[in-house]
């Protein structure tokens, strides 16, 4: 039956800490240290004028905390849909990641938000017939520069934890001695597909491979 099929083989010890605990935990770190890799390899220079000029652009702060809540209430979903129960995954957290995995699209135009405001700043800080510092105008337009990093950080943070669930859903699979899905796990997004779907996003087959 595809129960039985779905039943991991007798697993030692050891190799159950991986299934249920270990590899889990691995994959739910892997967006927060690509994240830390990429702003590890961003120029010290310009790391640290992104430091300076984000703690005076408000707009910033805005895409910061959308961003972190997002990516924590995924990373904690994701977790979820890593454990192995008796026979199959936690199938009850891919919706919400789903949508979530959506919701990454919002930060470049928040960006872009920001970049507009920022260059409207600037315009506003010129006055014909004044001299205006140059170190005005670069505290004006900061903003434009910081905000559209912000929204591209957390654009890319936010689209990792759902292919981290797919990836990790498939070796875990294969260290259980589990049989694979009928159907493939797969990310439908705008942005690879066109054809308008139920659910734009993961799909999971319920536990025991039932339609």
């Amino acid at each position: 039956s595809s129960a039985r099929r779905n039943r991991p083989t007798p697993e030692a010890p050891v190799r159950r800490t991986w299934i249920h605990h270990v590899l889990p935990a691995a994959f739910c770190a892997v967006p927060v240290l690509a994240a830390a890799l990429i702003f590890a390899a961003v120029p010290p220079a310009a790391r640290e004028q992104y430091l300076r000029r984000v703690s005076e652009s408000p707009i910033d702060w805005v895409i910061l905390a959308l961003g972190s809540t997002l990516f924590a209430t995924q990373t904690l979903l994701g977790w979820r849909a890593l454990r192995w129960l008796d026979d199959d995954f936690d199938t009850r957290p891919d919706k919400w990641l789903t949508h979530l995995g959506q919701a990454a699209e919002w930060f470049p135009l928040l960006g872009l938000i920001g970049t507009v405001a920022a260059i409207l700043q600037t315009f506003h800080a010129i006055v014909p017939g004044q001299r205006v510092e140059p170190a005005e105008i670069i505290r004006n337009y900061a903003p434009a520069i910081t905000a559209t990093g912000s929204g591209l950080f957390m654009a890319f943070l936010n689209i990792l934890p759902s292919w981290v669930v797919i990836a990790g859903r498939k070796l875990i699979r294969s260290l259980a001695g589990v049989a694979p899905p009928p159907q493939h796990e797969v990310m439908l997004t705008r942005a690879q597909s066109a054809q308008p779907a139920p659910t734009a996003g993961i799909h999971f087959p319920p536990p025991g491979g039932r339609a």
